[in-house]
Protein backbone atom coordinates (compact mmCIF):
# COMPACT_ATOMS: atom_id res chain seq x y z
CA UNK A 1 0.00 0.00 0.00
CA UNK A 2 1.32 3.31 -0.68
CA UNK A 3 2.00 5.95 1.89
CA UNK A 4 0.13 9.30 1.45
CA UNK A 5 2.05 12.02 0.33
CA UNK A 6 3.24 14.82 3.38
CA UNK A 7 1.82 17.65 3.98
CA UNK A 8 5.04 19.80 3.91
CA UNK A 9 6.24 18.06 0.20
CA UNK A 10 2.53 18.61 -1.10
CA UNK A 11 2.98 22.41 -0.30
CA UNK A 12 6.63 22.16 -1.98
CA UNK A 13 5.16 20.53 -5.06
CA UNK A 14 2.54 22.70 -5.21
CA UNK A 15 4.12 26.03 -5.06
CA UNK A 16 6.77 24.68 -7.34
CA UNK A 17 3.68 24.02 -10.11
CA UNK A 18 2.42 27.89 -9.51
CA UNK A 19 6.07 29.19 -10.53
CA UNK A 20 5.70 26.88 -13.33
CA UNK A 21 2.03 27.78 -14.55
CA UNK A 22 2.75 31.35 -13.40
CA UNK A 23 5.22 31.76 -16.72
CA UNK A 24 2.68 31.75 -19.06
CA UNK A 25 -0.15 29.00 -18.91
CA UNK A 26 -1.92 28.10 -21.96
CA UNK A 27 -5.78 28.39 -21.90
CA UNK A 28 -8.03 25.42 -20.35
CA UNK A 29 -10.43 23.91 -21.42
CA UNK A 30 -13.76 24.05 -18.78
CA UNK A 31 -16.77 21.81 -19.18
CA UNK A 32 -20.33 22.37 -17.43
CA UNK A 33 -22.86 19.63 -16.27
CA UNK A 34 -25.80 21.52 -16.52
CA UNK A 35 -29.81 20.98 -15.58
CA UNK A 36 -32.93 22.66 -15.98
CA UNK A 37 -35.57 23.45 -19.14
CA UNK A 38 -32.85 25.63 -20.50
CA UNK A 39 -29.59 23.70 -21.39
CA UNK A 40 -28.96 21.40 -23.94
CA UNK A 41 -26.23 19.10 -22.77
CA UNK A 42 -22.63 19.55 -22.08
CA UNK A 43 -20.96 23.35 -22.49
CA UNK A 44 -16.97 23.86 -22.83
CA UNK A 45 -15.48 27.17 -22.60
CA UNK A 46 -11.36 28.38 -22.16
CA UNK A 47 -10.17 29.57 -18.97
CA UNK A 48 -7.64 31.73 -19.09
CA UNK A 49 -5.29 31.23 -16.06
CA UNK A 50 -3.14 34.25 -16.46
CA UNK A 51 -6.36 36.62 -16.24
CA UNK A 52 -8.60 34.73 -14.62
CA UNK A 53 -11.26 35.08 -17.93
CA UNK A 54 -13.68 32.66 -19.00
CA UNK A 55 -14.54 32.24 -22.69
CA UNK A 56 -17.89 32.43 -23.96
CA UNK A 57 -19.84 28.79 -23.35
CA UNK A 58 -20.41 26.50 -26.55
CA UNK A 59 -22.46 23.44 -26.51
CA UNK A 60 -20.01 20.24 -26.19
CA UNK A 61 -22.09 17.59 -26.63
CA UNK A 62 -25.92 16.73 -26.47
CA UNK A 63 -27.41 15.16 -23.80
CA UNK A 64 -30.56 15.54 -21.24
CA UNK A 65 -29.57 16.81 -17.74
CA UNK A 66 -25.80 15.93 -17.89
CA UNK A 67 -25.83 16.72 -13.91
CA UNK A 68 -22.34 15.17 -13.28
CA UNK A 69 -19.03 14.66 -15.37
CA UNK A 70 -16.04 12.74 -14.56
CA UNK A 71 -12.46 12.21 -15.71
CA UNK A 72 -10.94 8.71 -16.96
CA UNK A 73 -7.67 8.65 -14.96
CA UNK A 74 -5.36 9.41 -18.15
CA UNK A 75 -7.76 12.72 -18.93
CA UNK A 76 -8.83 11.68 -22.30
CA UNK A 77 -11.96 10.61 -21.34
CA UNK A 78 -15.06 12.22 -19.32
CA UNK A 79 -18.24 10.87 -18.52
CA UNK A 80 -21.49 12.37 -17.77
CA UNK A 81 -24.67 11.38 -16.00
CA UNK A 82 -27.64 11.89 -17.94
CA UNK A 83 -30.68 10.99 -19.63
CA UNK A 84 -30.81 8.78 -22.31
CA UNK A 85 -33.64 7.39 -24.72
CA UNK A 86 -33.85 4.74 -22.72
CA UNK A 87 -33.59 5.99 -19.30
CA UNK A 88 -31.14 7.86 -16.84
CA UNK A 89 -27.72 6.49 -17.66
CA UNK A 90 -24.17 7.51 -18.22
CA UNK A 91 -22.39 8.39 -21.13
CA UNK A 92 -18.69 7.95 -22.04
CA UNK A 93 -16.67 10.68 -24.45
CA UNK A 94 -13.08 11.15 -26.07
CA UNK A 95 -12.05 14.57 -25.38
CA UNK A 96 -10.53 15.85 -28.54
CA UNK A 97 -7.37 17.88 -28.49
CA UNK A 98 -9.81 21.34 -29.72
CA UNK A 99 -11.55 20.34 -26.49
CA UNK A 100 -14.70 18.95 -28.86
CA UNK A 101 -16.06 15.70 -27.31
CA UNK A 102 -17.25 12.38 -29.05
CA UNK A 103 -19.11 9.69 -28.23
CA UNK A 104 -17.49 6.38 -26.65
CA UNK A 105 -20.90 4.31 -25.84
CA UNK A 106 -23.79 4.77 -23.04
CA UNK A 107 -25.26 2.80 -20.83
CA UNK A 108 -28.48 2.73 -18.33
CA UNK A 109 -28.38 2.97 -14.58
CA UNK A 110 -31.77 1.09 -14.26
CA UNK A 111 -32.49 2.75 -11.04
CA UNK A 112 -33.17 6.26 -11.55
CA UNK A 113 -30.97 9.18 -12.40
CA UNK A 114 -27.73 9.82 -10.65
CA UNK A 115 -26.40 12.58 -8.31
CA UNK A 116 -22.71 11.60 -8.86
CA UNK A 117 -20.26 9.57 -10.64
CA UNK A 118 -16.61 9.36 -9.86
CA UNK A 119 -14.26 6.88 -11.56
CA UNK A 120 -11.61 4.64 -10.01
CA UNK A 121 -7.93 5.19 -10.37
CA UNK A 122 -7.12 1.84 -12.32
CA UNK A 123 -9.54 3.05 -15.30
CA UNK A 124 -11.22 -0.21 -14.76
CA UNK A 125 -14.80 1.12 -13.35
CA UNK A 126 -16.61 3.53 -12.54
CA UNK A 127 -19.43 4.36 -9.79
CA UNK A 128 -22.77 6.13 -9.72
CA UNK A 129 -24.73 7.22 -6.54
CA UNK A 130 -28.35 7.29 -7.05
CA UNK A 131 -30.08 9.67 -4.61
CA UNK A 132 -33.93 8.63 -5.53
CA UNK A 133 -33.05 5.15 -6.00
CA UNK A 134 -30.96 5.04 -2.63
CA UNK A 135 -27.90 2.81 -4.72
CA UNK A 136 -24.88 2.73 -5.66
CA UNK A 137 -24.47 1.76 -9.57
CA UNK A 138 -20.93 0.06 -11.03
CA UNK A 139 -19.82 0.39 -14.90
CA UNK A 140 -17.12 -1.47 -16.02
CA UNK A 141 -15.27 -0.18 -18.52
CA UNK A 142 -12.79 -1.87 -20.83
CA UNK A 143 -9.46 -0.77 -22.14
CA UNK A 144 -11.07 1.96 -25.11
CA UNK A 145 -13.24 3.06 -21.61
CA UNK A 146 -16.44 1.95 -22.96
CA UNK A 147 -19.17 1.36 -20.28
CA UNK A 148 -20.52 -2.07 -19.47
CA UNK A 149 -23.47 -2.82 -17.81
CA UNK A 150 -24.49 -1.41 -14.20
CA UNK A 151 -24.61 -3.27 -11.27
CA UNK A 152 -26.58 -2.16 -8.80
CA UNK A 153 -25.72 -2.12 -4.57
CA UNK A 154 -28.56 -1.05 -2.59
CA UNK A 155 -28.28 0.94 0.88
CA UNK A 156 -30.61 0.09 3.40
CA UNK A 157 -32.62 2.04 6.12
CA UNK A 158 -32.41 5.59 7.06
CA UNK A 159 -31.76 7.83 10.05
CA UNK A 160 -35.59 8.76 9.61
CA UNK A 161 -34.52 11.94 12.08
CA UNK A 162 -35.19 14.89 9.26
CA UNK A 163 -39.26 14.06 8.17
CA UNK A 164 -38.92 13.33 4.24
CA UNK A 165 -35.27 13.80 3.28
CA UNK A 166 -34.20 11.01 5.74
CA UNK A 167 -37.21 8.56 5.27
CA UNK A 168 -35.08 6.36 3.14
CA UNK A 169 -31.05 6.06 2.13
CA UNK A 170 -29.64 8.98 -0.49
CA UNK A 171 -26.23 8.15 -1.61
CA UNK A 172 -25.27 11.52 -2.66
CA UNK A 173 -21.40 11.50 -3.82
CA UNK A 174 -18.97 8.93 -4.34
CA UNK A 175 -15.07 8.46 -4.90
CA UNK A 176 -12.04 6.63 -3.46
CA UNK A 177 -9.80 6.57 -0.31
CA UNK A 178 -6.08 7.89 -1.62
CA UNK A 179 -4.74 4.37 -1.99
CA UNK A 180 -7.91 3.54 -4.15
CA UNK A 181 -8.82 0.34 -1.92
CA UNK A 182 -11.94 1.97 -0.56
CA UNK A 183 -14.60 3.79 -2.48
CA UNK A 184 -16.75 5.85 -0.18
CA UNK A 185 -20.02 7.10 -0.52
CA UNK A 186 -21.91 9.45 1.50
CA UNK A 187 -25.14 8.78 2.20
CA UNK A 188 -27.56 11.95 3.29
CA UNK A 189 -30.79 9.90 4.48
CA UNK A 190 -28.38 7.45 6.75
CA UNK A 191 -26.08 10.33 8.51
CA UNK A 192 -23.45 8.28 7.37
CA UNK A 193 -20.35 7.60 4.92
CA UNK A 194 -20.81 4.11 3.53
CA UNK A 195 -17.45 2.52 2.79
CA UNK A 196 -16.80 -0.24 0.26
CA UNK A 197 -13.51 -2.29 -0.17
CA UNK A 198 -12.29 -2.49 -3.95
CA UNK A 199 -11.68 -5.93 -5.27
CA UNK A 200 -9.68 -5.83 -8.42
CA UNK A 201 -7.93 -9.10 -8.51
CA UNK A 202 -11.22 -10.97 -10.16
CA UNK A 203 -12.02 -10.82 -13.97
CA UNK A 204 -14.89 -8.28 -13.22
CA UNK A 205 -14.20 -5.45 -10.75
CA UNK A 206 -16.43 -5.39 -7.16
CA UNK A 207 -17.34 -3.39 -4.71
CA UNK A 208 -17.68 -4.94 -0.76
CA UNK A 209 -20.20 -3.49 1.95
CA UNK A 210 -16.83 -2.47 4.23
CA UNK A 211 -18.62 -0.06 6.88
CA UNK A 212 -19.97 2.87 8.23
CA UNK A 213 -18.43 6.29 8.78
CA UNK A 214 -21.19 8.09 10.87
CA UNK A 215 -22.12 11.74 11.09
CA UNK A 216 -24.07 13.95 13.61
CA UNK A 217 -27.68 12.64 13.52
CA UNK A 218 -30.00 14.76 11.42
CA UNK A 219 -26.83 16.49 9.53
CA UNK A 220 -27.45 14.85 6.07
CA UNK A 221 -23.85 13.79 4.88
CA UNK A 222 -23.81 15.35 1.01
CA UNK A 223 -20.13 15.51 -0.42
CA UNK A 224 -16.89 15.11 1.40
CA UNK A 225 -13.03 15.10 0.01
CA UNK A 226 -9.53 13.86 1.37
CA UNK A 227 -6.65 16.19 2.18
CA UNK A 228 -3.85 16.31 -0.02
CA UNK A 229 -1.55 14.10 2.59
CA UNK A 230 -4.64 11.75 2.81
CA UNK A 231 -5.05 12.28 6.83
CA UNK A 232 -8.23 13.41 7.12
CA UNK A 233 -11.71 13.50 5.23
CA UNK A 234 -13.79 16.37 5.19
CA UNK A 235 -17.12 15.83 5.20
CA UNK A 236 -20.06 18.31 4.45
CA UNK A 237 -23.56 17.96 5.48
CA UNK A 238 -25.89 19.23 3.20
CA UNK A 239 -28.81 19.98 6.13
CA UNK A 240 -26.65 21.34 8.89
CA UNK A 241 -24.61 23.09 6.56
CA UNK A 242 -21.39 21.76 8.75
CA UNK A 243 -18.06 20.51 7.55
CA UNK A 244 -16.74 17.68 9.66
CA UNK A 245 -13.17 16.53 9.80
CA UNK A 246 -12.90 12.38 10.19
CA UNK A 247 -8.93 10.87 10.82
CA UNK A 248 -8.73 8.09 8.23
CA UNK A 249 -6.94 4.89 8.72
CA UNK A 250 -6.30 3.54 5.29
CA UNK A 251 -5.41 0.45 6.91
CA UNK A 252 -8.49 -0.37 8.20
CA UNK A 253 -11.06 1.26 6.31
CA UNK A 254 -12.67 3.61 9.41
CA UNK A 255 -12.12 6.99 10.17
CA UNK A 256 -12.84 8.72 13.31
CA UNK A 257 -14.52 12.14 14.33
CA UNK A 258 -12.14 15.11 15.32
CA UNK A 259 -14.21 18.63 14.83
CA UNK A 260 -17.26 19.94 12.94
CA UNK A 261 -17.43 23.76 11.85
CA UNK A 262 -20.67 25.57 11.07
CA UNK A 263 -20.20 27.15 7.48
CA UNK A 264 -22.61 29.89 8.68
CA UNK A 265 -23.21 31.39 11.66
CA UNK A 266 -26.50 29.79 13.59
CA UNK A 267 -28.73 33.53 13.22
CA UNK A 268 -27.83 33.15 9.24
CA UNK A 269 -28.50 29.81 8.76
CA UNK A 270 -31.76 29.69 10.33
CA UNK A 271 -32.57 32.88 9.10
CA UNK A 272 -33.49 31.40 5.73
CA UNK A 273 -35.42 28.05 5.04
CA UNK A 274 -33.85 27.45 1.72
CA UNK A 275 -29.87 27.51 3.13
CA UNK A 276 -28.48 24.18 2.87
CA UNK A 277 -24.52 23.34 1.89
CA UNK A 278 -23.74 21.86 -1.50
CA UNK A 279 -20.33 21.36 -2.55
CA UNK A 280 -17.05 21.37 -0.34
CA UNK A 281 -13.24 21.56 -2.10
CA UNK A 282 -9.61 20.88 -0.80
CA UNK A 283 -6.93 23.88 -2.00
CA UNK A 284 -4.13 21.86 -3.81
CA UNK A 285 -1.89 23.52 -1.47
CA UNK A 286 -3.89 21.41 1.50
CA UNK A 287 -3.94 24.80 3.63
CA UNK A 288 -7.85 25.62 2.54
CA UNK A 289 -11.21 24.27 2.33
CA UNK A 290 -13.88 26.22 0.68
CA UNK A 291 -17.65 24.82 0.63
CA UNK A 292 -20.93 26.53 -0.75
CA UNK A 293 -23.91 27.54 0.72
CA UNK A 294 -27.22 27.66 -1.65
CA UNK A 295 -29.70 30.06 -0.24
CA UNK A 296 -27.01 32.18 1.14
CA UNK A 297 -25.69 32.05 -2.60
CA UNK A 298 -21.92 32.13 -0.41
CA UNK A 299 -18.76 29.91 -0.26
CA UNK A 300 -17.07 29.74 3.08
CA UNK A 301 -13.53 29.95 3.03
CA UNK A 302 -11.65 27.97 5.66
CA UNK A 303 -8.22 27.76 7.07
CA UNK A 304 -6.62 24.04 7.87
CA UNK A 305 -4.45 23.25 10.60
CA UNK A 306 -1.60 21.59 9.96
CA UNK A 307 -1.15 18.34 11.54
CA UNK A 308 -4.65 18.37 13.32
CA UNK A 309 -7.44 19.02 10.06
CA UNK A 310 -8.78 21.44 12.37
CA UNK A 311 -10.93 24.02 10.15
CA UNK A 312 -11.55 27.67 11.16
CA UNK A 313 -13.71 29.81 8.86
CA UNK A 314 -12.02 33.12 8.04
CA UNK A 315 -14.51 34.44 5.12
CA UNK A 316 -17.67 34.20 3.45
CA UNK A 317 -17.90 35.63 0.27
CA UNK A 318 -21.15 35.92 -1.74
CA UNK A 319 -21.34 34.48 -5.62
CA UNK A 320 -22.83 37.07 -7.14
CA UNK A 321 -25.15 34.23 -8.50
CA UNK A 322 -28.18 32.33 -7.55
CA UNK A 323 -27.94 28.20 -5.78
CA UNK A 324 -24.29 27.35 -5.98
CA UNK A 325 -24.61 23.70 -6.78
CA UNK A 326 -20.87 23.31 -7.75
CA UNK A 327 -17.49 25.28 -7.38
CA UNK A 328 -14.25 24.00 -8.30
CA UNK A 329 -10.59 25.38 -8.50
CA UNK A 330 -8.73 25.63 -11.42
CA UNK A 331 -5.64 23.62 -11.86
CA UNK A 332 -2.76 26.23 -10.84
CA UNK A 333 -4.93 27.15 -7.35
CA UNK A 334 -4.91 30.69 -7.83
CA UNK A 335 -8.84 30.78 -9.35
CA UNK A 336 -11.99 29.60 -8.05
CA UNK A 337 -15.58 29.15 -10.12
CA UNK A 338 -18.75 29.35 -9.31
CA UNK A 339 -21.66 28.32 -10.96
CA UNK A 340 -25.03 29.59 -9.81
CA UNK A 341 -27.74 26.97 -11.17
CA UNK A 342 -30.64 29.48 -11.21
CA UNK A 343 -28.95 32.57 -11.65
CA UNK A 344 -27.33 30.75 -15.34
CA UNK A 345 -23.84 32.34 -14.70
CA UNK A 346 -20.14 30.90 -13.91
CA UNK A 347 -18.63 33.70 -11.38
CA UNK A 348 -14.58 33.79 -10.82
CA UNK A 349 -12.69 34.84 -7.73
CA UNK A 350 -8.83 35.11 -7.15
CA UNK A 351 -8.13 32.85 -4.37
CA UNK A 352 -5.45 35.00 -2.20
CA UNK A 353 -2.15 32.81 -1.46
CA UNK A 354 -1.79 33.68 2.08
CA UNK A 355 -4.90 33.85 3.01
CA UNK A 356 -7.15 31.32 1.13
CA UNK A 357 -10.11 34.27 0.71
CA UNK A 358 -11.48 35.12 -2.31
CA UNK A 359 -11.74 38.57 -4.39
CA UNK A 360 -14.25 38.82 -7.03
CA UNK A 361 -13.34 39.20 -10.62
CA UNK A 362 -16.51 40.93 -12.06
CA UNK A 363 -15.17 41.38 -15.05
CA UNK A 364 -15.14 37.54 -15.38
CA UNK A 365 -18.91 36.26 -14.94
CA UNK A 366 -19.99 34.51 -17.92
CA UNK A 367 -23.51 32.95 -18.66
CA UNK A 368 -24.67 29.14 -18.95
CA UNK A 369 -27.19 27.90 -18.94
CA UNK A 370 -28.33 25.79 -15.16
CA UNK A 371 -24.34 25.01 -14.15
CA UNK A 372 -24.50 22.43 -11.75
CA UNK A 373 -21.12 20.93 -12.04
CA UNK A 374 -17.41 22.85 -13.23
CA UNK A 375 -15.04 20.17 -14.71
CA UNK A 376 -11.38 21.27 -15.65
CA UNK A 377 -9.46 19.98 -18.76
CA UNK A 378 -6.73 17.67 -17.65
Amino acid sequence: MKEPISYKWSLGLWASIVTLLGASAAPVPVYFGTGGSETKGIYRASFDADTGKLSGATLAAQLGSPGFLAWGPDGSRLYAVGNLPAGPGVVGYKAQADGSLSLINSSTIGDGGAAHLAVHPSGRFLLTAQYGGGSVALFPLDEAGRLGSAEIIRHESASGIVPIRQDKPHPHWCGFSPDAAFALVPDLGMDAIIVYRVTLSDASPHIHFHGKIPSDPGAGPRHMRFSVDGKWIYLLNELALTVNTYAWSPVEGTAKLISSVPALATEVKDKEVANSAAEVLVHPSGRFVYSSNRGHDSVTVYQATPGTGDLKVVEVEPVRGALPRNINLDPSGRWLLAGGADSNTVSVFRVDESSGELRFQPKAVINVPGPICILFGR
